[in-house]
Formats: C-alpha cells, structure tokens, sequence
C-alpha cells in the first residue's frame, strides 16, 4: 500500500514538473534595483495616445554617451508610464559590470526589471521580453532613445 502511494506521489510530481515547461515565462528578481528618481535626469518624453513615457537616467550616463563613450556600470535608465496623468509603472534597465554572465540571451551587461508604482517589483511583467526587444540595439547601448540623449527634446 505504501509502495503505490508513493508511485502515485511520484507520478503526480513528475506530472507537476513537466507541465511547468509549458507555463509562460513569468518575471522573477535579478540584479536590478529601484533608483534614487531624484538623482536622475529627464532626457525625453514619448506620447502614445493615452500613455506618456518619461525617460530618466543618471547624469553620467549622459555625459559619457554625449562624449562618445559607452554608460559606466552603475547606470539606471528608467521609463516612468503615466496612465491618467498617474504613474501606471517603471520599466529600469540598470548596467553592471559582468552582469550579461547571468543569461545565455544577453544584452551585455544590462538588465531589465518592471516595478509598481509603489516601487516594488512587478513579477507579472516578464522583463525577458524587453532584453528580446533592446537586443535589436545593440549599436546604441541597448536603448532605443539613445539619439534624444543627444539631441534631448
């Protein structure tokens, strides 16, 4: 009787593992953190209809890409999404040296995280699809304002 309570124990389990391979990819904590928003500059704003997107990131990363040099380790670029004149949520890609190891699909060494409005991470928000998408931008440090950085409107 113990036997087959464990075979059937063992069969649910196995059952249980391999549906997990069909879920979708679901967000989870990396290296990411949320920054001081006060110590970072504004460099653009994009309207989509009912959404305005905020950019933000440090002083020295505009320095370094505004003198031709890559964004040190350190920088947050952050996009704040306001629905109804309210922060709906952040999406933060931040650099760290040697953080690109942490992926086989990478994007150098950023990192991608989406937070809440209270600044908490959003586990609903897969960040692994904003590495699919900034791996297109590869020539302009995985950004795709990287030109408003310049020629900030």
């Amino acid at each position: 009787m113990k036997l087959r309570l464990n075979l059937v124990l063992g069969a649910c389990l196995l059952t249980g593992l391999l549906a997990l391979d069909t879920l979708p990819a679901l967000a989870e904590p990396n290296r990411v953190t949320f920054p001081d928003l006060d110590a970072l500059e504004h460099y653009t704003t994009v309207n989509r209809g009912e959404v305005t997107e905020h950019m933000l990131t440090t002083p020295e990363a505009l320095a370094a890409v505004r003198a031709g040099e890559p964004m040190p380790d350190g920088t947050h670029v952050v996009l704040v999404d306001y629905r109804g004149g309210e922060v709906f949520r952040y999406f933060v890609m931040q650099k760290g040296a040697g953080w690109g190891a942490d992926y086989d699909n990478r994007t150098e060494d950023w990192q991608f995280q989406a937070f809440h409005p209270d600044q908490s991470i959003n586990l609903a928000e897969n960040a692994a699809r904003c590495m699919g998408c900034h791996q297109s931008r590869g020539e302009t440090e995985y950004q795709f304002l990287y030109n408003d950085i310049l020629e900030p409107r």
